[in-house]
């Protein structure tokens, strides 16, 4: 039996519906500028037709359905992105894209919660985006859907509401790259694992939240998520 020096941190994991079995989550990849409007509406410049691009959440980021989330710190701007997630069952390396939804074990949704002005800072100077995306408690995930049960369809409405006020609403199939297309593209740079999960990318309508804000998001046939905001915690 191994020994450790420190307490090795809990498994990071999602509840599966219709089982009490859950789903052990080994890395977090998002999907950067996945939906054309949200690309038009941060008036960034980029070209539109770039390919998809990624980076990661640490697995202590995860937040789960009905937590709250301090207001982290260093930042005026707190934004929510709501997003579609796939999860990965059958891992491999350079995955055709034709053979990709057998890689699905299932979806759910998410919130890529962002510190959108330490994010602007690390893009004006070449820096990398963690100090913007990969901070505590960044990650909230819902409950995952097997794909066997729900499918794989690409006419699912994605909504967010703040205090009951939509504020995003798209389809998945205004998504740029398909979940295939990114399982494929991703999976060139990474061997993707069972245990991984792929946060897809977030249609136009992001915005801040502040204290006391509730986010809801819905993703058609897939279990919901809500989370409220909370007071910052203490140094």
């Amino acid at each position: 039996m191994t020994s450790f020096v420190i307490a090795p941190p809990p498994q990071a994991s999602l509840p599966v519906v219709g089982t009490d079995a859950r789903f052990p989550v080994r890395r977090i990849y998002c999907v950067g500028r996945n939906y054309l409007a949200h690309v038009r509406e941060m008036n960034e410049g980029a070209d539109e037709r770039d390919p998809p691009f990624f980076f990661q959440k640490p697995l202590d980021a995860i937040v789960h359905d009905g937590c709250k989330v301090p207001y982290p710190a260093l930042t005026q701007s707190l934004h929510y992105e709501g997003e579609m997630v796939a999860a990965i069952g059958v891992g491999g390396a350079r995955i055709r894209r034709d053979a990709a939804h057998a890689h699905v074990f299932g979806y759910g949704v998410g919130l890529d919660m962002t510190r959108r002005d330490l994010q602007t800072v690390a893009k004006d100077k070449g820096w990398p985006w963690e100090m913007g995306k990969a901070f505590d408690h960044s990650a909230p995930l819902g409950a995952l859907a097997r794909a066997d049960e729900v499918g794989h369809r690409t006419d699912r409405v994605i909504e967010l509401k703040v205090n009951g006020k939509v504020r995003q609403s798209s389809t998945i199939a205004h998504m740029t790259w398909s979940v295939s297309e990114i399982i494929s593209k991703l999976s060139e740079q990474y061997r993707l694992e069972p245990g991984d999960v792929i946060m897809t990318g977030t249609p136009e309508g992001v915005g801040s939240v502040t204290v006391g804000d509730v986010i809801a998001l819905t993703v058609t046939g897939l279990p919901p998520l809500k989370i409220s905001i909370g007071e910052a915690l203490s140094p």
